[in-house]
């Protein structure tokens, strides 16, 4: 049974520096899990996020309290300093140098707060040649080597921003401050955790440098078990022009994949006979263009094939399967995936959409221990609040 403690994160107490890419990501996760984060945004709109189409839209900013506050100006620091003394982490987004300039950096931060930790998430990470130019995921993964893998035979395509920003940015700032909190909690220590997307990214292909290490690892886009060169492991087109996807590469599930499709296995060449993998490939995309993918769904969704539809985003969310298991919410009229991963006695939950940038400075401030006048004074030095 469930209890009712808001998320296996409650009265873990984080502070988000407003930033694009990976870090608003980190921070829904942080917040569906319990946490009491706080997002830091600036006093006038910059262009963070997706203000361009409506702070509705950028759902990463969902289930916290926003708060203005201008950090070029003195009181400002020394409000965020005053909540940093009670916080158990930091999240800065900002280039290598930025915080610092501020007054805001991890020296200044841990003087106030010894145990905090201090994360900080960039594409290149904290020093090295690169560290202070400007980029976004696609050079990351470009420097991982991770695009060069990725695409067509002809040219690599980027994977959305997934790869760099959420994967290996998000993910590893989130596993990077959790880790960092445990410790602290036992050292009574705080200490700085440096995310660079490059090594992120890079990690997450950790099997495939592995198979490269040993020659097992073809440089030739597609021409690998596991980027489209298999026809065991790829897309098709439908009759109706959609697509499925297959990932049979199990010799038990390729046998089925072959039976369904109304092919003999023992007339095939072998599954892994690499220079059979082209023929077999236009021979796979022929048959798969004889039917709808509806009708593909109906012969082997649920079977052993290791098979799906290819769905879009709207899609998605009207699966039979995620919306058995509820993946999906509508929060302020907005579709979007629900809290994940799932835990069984303190569930995760989405504690509300994005708010209007600046809403709740003046009630986070007071839950954080500002008393009214200290707040009406910052106000009127125009210290906090948004100034649109």
């Amino acid at each position: 049974m469930a209890d009712k403690k808001g998320g296996p994160l409650a009265g873990i107490k984080i502070i988000e520096i407003a930033g694009i890419g990976p870090a608003p990501l980190c921070s829904s996760l942080l917040a569906d899990m319990g946490a009491d984060i706080v997002r830091i945004d600036r006093p006038q709109p910059t262009g963070l996020g997706f203000e361009f189409a409506g702070p509705e839209a950028d759902v990463r900013r969902r289930g916290r309290p926003s708060v203005a506050i201008d950090l070029k100006h003195a009181k400002g620091v020394e409000t965020l300093l005053r909540m940093i003394e009670q916080a158990d982490a930091l999240i800065d987004p900002m280039r290598p140098g930025v915080m610092e300039r501020l007054g805001l950096g991890p020296e200044v931060c841990h003087a106030r707060n010894p145990r905090l930790v201090y994360g900080r998430m960039t594409g290149w990470g904290q020093h090295g040649p690169l560290a202070s130019a400007a980029g976004h995921d696609i050079n990351y993964i470009s420097l991982s080597g991770v695009l060069h893998a990725i695409g067509t035979r002809e040219q690599p395509v980027p994977p959305l921003n997934v790869v760099g920003d959420m994967g290996g940015g998000a993910m590893f700032l989130l596993t990077g401050l959790l880790a960092g909190i445990l410790e602290a909690k036992n050292s009574g220590r705080g200490q700085v955790v440096d995310v660079a997307m490059t090594e992120g990214s890079a990690y997450l292909a950790l099997a495939c440098f592995g198979l490269a290490a040993v020659g097992e690892w073809s440089e030739q886009r597609e021409d690998n078990f596991i980027d489209g060169g298999a026809p065991f492991w790829r897309c098709y087109k439908t009759k109706d022009g959609k697509f499925i996807s297959v990932g049979a590469v199990e010799a038990k599930f390729y046998d089925i994949l072959l039976r369904t499709l109304g092919l003999d296995p023992s007339t095939c060449p072998e599954q892994f006979d690499r220079a059979s993998w082209p023929m077999m490939r236009e021979r796979f995309a022929a048959l798969f263009e004889e039917k709808t993918r509806d009708e593909w769904c109906a012969l082997m969704e649920g079977t052993d094939i290791c098979f799906a539809p290819v769905l879009s985003f709207s899609e998605a969310a009207e699966h039979p399967h995620n919306k058995a298991r509820g993946s999906f919410v509508t929060v302020d009229g907005i579709v979007q995936p629900g809290p994940a991963p799932r835990f069984s006695r303190t569930p995760s939950s989405v504690k509300g959409g994005p708010p209007p940038f600046g809403a709740h400075t003046e009630a986070t401030l007071q839950a954080w221990g500002f008393s009214g006048a200290e707040i009406a004074a910052l106000k009127s030095e125009k210290a906090i609040g948004r100034q649109v």
